[in-house]
C-alpha cells in the first residue's frame, strides 16, 4: 500500500471519527440549549440519586444545564469547522472521562431512568447511554492524537470569529428558550397535541402478544403458531402466550388531576370538556412568579364572563394554596396534579395552557402571558 494511499484512507477515517463527534456534541448541545430547563431537572434527578439535594444551592442545576448545553454545541462546532481542534478533544475526553463511569454506575444501578444526555428529543436507555460513552470516548481519543489530520473550514486567523459567534449565539439562545418557551417542545404536551387520546392510548395500550400452541401426537409434543395450526390428528395441549413488544407509552397517561376540595379523580372531565379551557400549571406554587397576579385574575374573571373553564394544578400543599390565594386573591379553583408531570407539560411555573376537546391549542410562559382580548380572538 503506497503512502499516498495510506493517508488518504487516515484523512477519510479521520473525517468520519470527526464529523461523529461533531454531530454527536451539536445534537446534544442544541437539545439542552432548547429546553435548558428539561436538563435542569435532570441535574436535580442525579442530586436526588446521589444525595446531593441538600447541600445543591437552589440555582446550581439551571446553570449547569446551561454551561453544559454551550459547552456541548461549542465543541460541536469546533469540531465540525476543525478550529481548536486539539482543544475541542481534550475537552471531550476530560468530559467523556467523567461521563462513562457515571453511565456505567447508572447501568448497573438504574438511580435515574435514562441520562438524559439528549433531552426528551431522543430517550435512550442507560446501556445505550453507556456504549454511546464508550464509542464517543475512543474517537476523542482518536481525534486527539492524530488532530492534525481534521482539515480546516475556517481560514485560521478568522477561527476566532466563528468561536466567539457560536458562543455569543448559544447564550443567547438558551437566555431566549429560558425567558420564553422551547422553540421546540419535544414532550407529549406540545401544542397541537390530543392529551386526551394519548392518555386513553396510555391506559388501554396492552403492547403485542403471540399466542402460541402446544399439541401432541402420537406421544410427542409440539409447538404451532397460529398460522401454522396443524390437522385434527393433532391433540391440543396448552396454549402459550407471550408479550413481543411492550405497550408504547407517551407519559400522558401519569396524568391524574383531582380537586382539591374534594379529592375528586377530574382528569376526564377536563379532558373530555367541549369548552375552551385555561390551566394555570403551577408545579410548586411556593416558588412560583406572583408578579402576575393582576393578570391572572383578570383571566379568570374573562373566563367567568365567556364560559370558559379554568383551573389551577399544582403539586404544593394545602398550606402553599392556602397562602397563595391570601396573597393574590385568587378565586379560581385548584386541583392536585403530580409534579414531574406539570414540569413536562409546560416549563414555567406558573405557565398557562389552554385546551379545546382534549386538545392543546396555545401555551404561555409566565414572562408572556396573553391578554383577555389575545383569548377572545383564539377561541372566536
Amino acid at each position: 500500500m503506497t503512502t499516498t494511499l495510506k493517508h488518504n484512507l487516515a484523512l477519510a477515517a479521520m473525517g468520519v471519527v470527526r464529523m461523529v463527534l461533531a454531530l454527536t456534541y451539536l445534537f446534544s448541545g442544541v437539545v439542552k440549549l432548547i429546553d435548558p430547563r428539561g436538563t435542569q431537572y435532570k441535574i436535580e434527578d442525579y442530586g436526588a440519586a446521589f444525595g446531593l439535594s441538600s447541600v445543591m444551592p437552589e440555582s446550581l442545576p439551571l446553570v449547569l444545564a446551561c454551561i453544559l448545553g454551550i459547552i456541548e454545541f461549542l465543541m460541536g462546532i469546533y469540531l465540525f469547522f476543525g478550529i481548536r481542534r486539539r482543544l475541542a478533544s481534550t475537552v471531550s475526553i476530560c468530559f467523556l472521562l467523567v461521563m462513562t463511569p457515571l453511565t456505567l454506575y447508572l447501568a448497573l444501578k438504574n438511580p435515574v431512568s435514562d441520562c438524559g444526555c439528549f433531552g426528551d428529543a431522543l430517550v435512550l436507555t442507560n446501556w445505550q447511554t453507556f456504549a454511546k460513552n464508550v464509542v464517543l470516548l475512543v474517537f476523542s481519543i482518536i481525534a486527539l492524537r492524530f488532530y492534525k489530520l481534521m482539515p480546516h473550514f475556517v481560514v485560521k486567523k478568522l477561527q476566532w470569529v466563528v468561536a466567539l459567534c457560536a458562543l455569543v449565539f448559544a447564550a443567547l439562545f438558551v437566555s431566549y428558550n429560558l425567558w420564553r418557551l422551547p422553540v421546540i417542545d419535544f414532550r407529549p404536551y406540545h401544542v397541537g397535541a390530543d392529551i386526551r387520546q394519548a392518555w386513553y392510548d396510555d391506559q388501554q395500550g396492552f403492547g403485542q402478544f403471540v399466542t402460541t400452541f402446544i399439541m401432541e401426537k402420537d406421544g410427542v409434543q409440539k409447538e404451532f403458531a397460529l398460522e401454522d395450526y396443524p390437522d385434527s390428528t393433532w391433540t391440543l395441549i396448552d396454549t402459550k402466550t407471550t408479550q413481543i413488544e411492550p405497550p408504547k407509552r407517551t407519559g400522558v397517561g401519569d396524568l391524574l388531576i383531582q380537586d382539591v376540595e374534594t379529592g375528586e379523580d377530574i382528569t376526564l372531565q377536563i379532558l373530555e370538556d367541549q369548552a375552551w379551557t385555561l390551566l394555570l400549571i403551577a408545579p410548586y406554587l411556593e416558588k412560583a412568579d406572583d408578579g402576575v397576579m393582576g393578570e391572572l385574575l383578570a383571566l379568570y374573571d374573562f373566563c367567568k364572563e365567556t364560559g370558559c373553564r379554568f383551573y389551577c394544578l399544582t403539586s404544593s400543599g394545602e398550606e402553599a394554596i392556602a397562602n397563595w390565594t391570601e396573597m393574590t386573591g385568587a378565586e379560581y379553583p385548584f386541583c392536585h396534579a403530580d409534579a414531574v408531570v406539570l414540569k413536562t407539560m409546560i416549563r414555567s411555573n406558573p405557565g398557562l395552557m389552554l385546551l379545546h376537546d382534549g386538545k392543546v391549542m396555545r401555551k404561555w410562559p409566565s414572562t408572556d402571558l396573553p391578554t383577555p382580548t389575545d383569548i377572545l380572538i383564539i377561541i372566536s
